[in-house]
């Protein structure tokens, strides 16, 4: 059950602190080496203000939109985040059925503790993750399978050729448990992680094993060859990174730091999302994610040139205090949050939050918006 006294994504935060194990929430939280990224993600958007817009007559905001052609009820997806039943034993199923009853799409992480089949009996509307893998036998393998399972768009991340140094899961010598695996590898391989060496990780340990860091733009040609899918690219930050994407065909971009889990002290993603939104214009679409954590930060990323925005640890956050009935409640105060935001910015509908403008929040306001 939801205590009543959760009333924005903050407090389902200190909810699921309570419930979930130290372990697998510092595996959550975690950011590599001194979090100085995820510290930054938070520091810049709120340091973003929206200078609101008045006499709009806005009583009744849409806030629905179209994200890769499809309508979505908000313009936020779930974001791909591994090993889900490590927050509930129905992982990534109970958080694809809640994005199914929110009306947003659902992106099923490669790292899945629930293959894709299974997750795709909940009717989402379904994305799917990859990493590019050593072996490309199974790339090719798990591509057709989400195909078959019925995804709309196939998201791969590219801004890990190897894990960030997670200096909590090296601490904790975290491994998953006998009964969390990863779904689509084959099980010597996805034993890897489940071993309790004593020293390191040994979920970076299988990424190690798994993950190809050679990965470089002459493989998107491979990946556009087997797929008629829409293809996103996840993870850049540069501008000449987006203008190469846009000119290699993909369908869209995530602007992203990997919410501070790769490199430290690397650009907040939100630092990024203009300049990276200016040179790809409108040929492709663009998504942000990284510190997400209200609807203000929603049409914070869509003023600043998003179409969307990717939802990470609050998602993970309802999953673990209530499943299904946890995350919905999650997307309700998020979407509560958002349609406040809009009327009170003067927006009607997600089309014109690209009109509002921004600036640097003065450095006499707090955090908490008192005069200091």
């Amino acid at each position: 059950m939801i205590a009543p006294a959760v009333f924005d994504l903050a407090g389902m935060a200190c909810a699921a602190k309570a419930v979930t194990p130290a372990l697998v929430w510092d595996f959550v939280e975690g950011g590599s080496g001194r979090e100085l990224s995820v510290d930054a993600n938070r520091s810049a958007l709120d340091s973003l203000a929206v200078v609101p817009r008045v006499l709009r007559g806005v009583s009744t905001p849409a806030p629905a939109c179209t994200l890769l052609g499809t309508r979505a009820e908000l313009p936020v997806a779930i974001a791909p985040m591994a090993y889900q039943r490590l927050l509930h034993p129905d992982g990534e199923l109970a958080a694809a059925r809640a994005a199914k009853l929110a009306g947003v799409p659902f992106i099923v992480p490669m790292l899945s503790s629930i293959a894709v089949e299974t997750v795709a009996s909940s009717a989402a509307d379904l994305w799917f993750q990859l990493y590019w893998l050593r072996d490309r036998g199974l790339t090719a393998e798990l591509l057709a399978r989400a195909e078959a399972a019925g995804c709309r768009a196939v998201v791969l991340t590219v801004d890990v050729p190897r894990m960030g140094r997670r200096l909590r899961d090296l601490r904790n010598g975290f491994a998953l448990p006998h009964d969390v695996r990863a779904a689509h590898f084959p099980v010597n391989q996805a034993e890897t992680a489940q071993r309790h060496t004593g020293d390191g990780s040994a979920v970076a340990d299988h990424t190690r094993e798994a993950f190809d860091p050679a990965l470089n733009w002459s493989h998107i040609e491979w990946l556009r060859a087997r797929t008629s899918l829409p293809i996103v690219l996840k993870g850049l930050l540069d501008p000449r990174d987006a203008l190469q994407a846009r000119e290699s065909g993909v369908d869209a971009l995530v602007v992203s730091n990997h919410g501070g889990r790769q490199l430290d002290g690397a650009l907040p993603a939100i630092d990024a999302l203009p300049a990276v939104r200016a040179a790809v214009g409108d040929g492709c679409e663009v998504f942000f994610d990284s510190g997400v954590r209200s609807g203000l930060d929603v049409l914070r990323a869509l003023a600043s040139g998003a179409h969307g925005v990717l939802l990470g640890r609050p998602a993970l956050h309802g999953l673990s205090v209530a499943g299904t009935e946890g995350l919905l409640h999650s997307l309700t105060l998020l979407r509560s949050e958002f349609e406040d935001a809009m009327v009170l910015s003067g927006c009607q509908d997600v089309h014109e939050i690209a009109e509002l403008r921004t600036a640097p929040m003065p450095d006499r306001i707090s955090r908490r918006g008192v005069i200091a």
